[in-house]
């Protein structure tokens, strides 16, 4: 996979208007290696890139990294895996997935900082505040338990990180999955009873 490492797109259709067919066929010529067809596609997607980001990091609380920054990094750690992918919304849901681990590396980093004896490093004021570091925990928390829940029920487990992590409605979750909206809509009170079950009363509080 050959991808842009500039942070601007190529906006060549800004509303990003596009039929499946020709969507797929961009797919296809991405995946024979043409880095041209990569730069059509990061055009495309770039405004739900740019709202599925957003929406993870007000969900994550992430203060080092920008919805701009979080792309491309993102975008960058997808440059090595060969992706076989078969429409628009399954690379959406991937790069959605793949956010969330950027995120959470990036949580885990914020944390070890925090907490470690005599750090030179100046920290954010908002990441010295004892209120953020108990939410990035909890989200930390929730990512163990959602983990587990992907080892049980895979499903369940892409229905919270398309909800929850990427903002996706039932339709857009539905469409990612294949499903009817009827089946996100019960895998969702599912995997929300189940990951409720697994998080303590400080947990809860992430609004999950």
């Amino acid at each position: 996979m050959s991808v842009r490492t500039t942070t601007d797109p190529v906006v060549d259709d800004p509303a990003g208007n596009i039929d499946g067919e020709a969507f797929a066929q961009l797919l296809a010529a991405a995946d024979a290696g043409l880095p041209a067809a990569w730069d059509r596609i990061y055009a495309l997607l770039y405004a739900d890139l740019h709202r599925i980001a957003r929406s993870q990091i007000r969900r994550q609380a992430t203060p080092r990294l920008s919805p701009t920054s979080l792309i491309s990094e993102t975008w960058l750690r997808l440059s090595g895996a060969h992706l076989k992918v078969d429409s628009r919304r399954h690379l959406t849901a991937l790069i959605a997935r793949a956010m969330r681990f950027v995120l959470i590396d990036q949580a885990r980093r914020v944390l070890s900082d925090a907490h470690a004896a005599d750090d030179p490093l100046p920290l954010d004021e908002d990441v010295r505040d004892a209120g953020s570091q108990a939410r990035l925990e909890q989200l930390l928390s929730l990512d163990q338990a959602l983990s587990r829940l992907a080892d049980i029920e895979p499903r369940l487990a892409r229905v919270v990180e398309l909800r929850y992590f990427g903002g996706a409605s039932e339709r857009e979750a539905a469409e990612a999955l294949g499903v009817t909206e009827r089946t996100i809509s019960r895998d969702w009170r599912k995997a929300r009873a189940y990951l409720l079950s697994r998080l303590d009363e400080e947990g809860r509080a992430i609004g999950i």
